[in-house]
């Protein structure tokens, strides 16, 4: 399995990969939830291509034909477009991925498709997103790493650079975190001390 960056922003714009490649990010993903289906390939082609310049790996969340088709190298599926996409397709255009689970059943589902990282959350509480599942807890966390060997842990929800020693140490491998930089009076500022921590 790949060595993947600690530090996993997610971003729902072109301006956000800009920003973050400009700032040396690494490992990011675009998750764009509205919009026509040009509009969303013309966001995915523009953030690929910011992407390629700037040597940083740009995962595309649930639009798996339309990252197939611009050529894309990651994808993150949660579980609803999971039961949707082909990832027979997906692997045939050696694509990495990434998939979101939050129950053993999804879990040992999702383990069957050979990911490339599995994402538990919310981790915390959240305030990006309405979610049906109630926060995990650290505990989940080290229950989550002890079966999936050498596959990376991936954790999301409520995740603040403050938080971010005790969910590491709990055993996860990768921290996606939104709100933390979306919501900050300073998004630039705060990503610039993520990578500071975990560059």
């Amino acid at each position: 399995m790949m060595s993947l960056p600690i530090f996993y922003p997610l971003l729902d714009s072109v301006e956000g990969v800009e920003l973050a490649a400009r700032l040396g990010v690494r490992f990011a993903q675009l998750r764009i939830k509205s919009g026509g289906h040009e509009t969303i390939r013309d966001n995915i082609r523009q953030s690929l291509a910011i992407a390629r310049e700037a040597n940083m790996m740009l995962v595309i969340n649930d639009h798996w034909q339309l990252a197939i088709e611009e050529g894309a190298d990651w994808v993150h599926l949660g579980q609803e477009d999971l039961i949707q996409a082909d990832v027979n397709a997906l692997r045939r255009a050696g694509i990495s991925l990434g998939i979101s689970t939050h129950s053993q059943e999804e879990l040992e589902r999702a383990l069957l498709l050979n990911p490339d990282y599995i994402a538990l959350g919310p981790i915390y509480p959240t305030q990006t997103k309405s979610l049906t599942w109630s926060a995990q807890g650290l505990g989940r966390i080290s229950e989550w790493k002890a079966q999936l060997g050498q596959i990376p842990l991936c954790v999301i929800g409520g995740i603040t650079l403050e938080r971010s020693s005790a969910v590491l140490a709990s055993g996860a491998d990768i921290i996606a975190v939104v709100s933390d930089v979306s919501l900050h009076p300073d998004p630039s500022e705060r990503i610039r001390e993520w990578l500071s921590c975990y560059c």
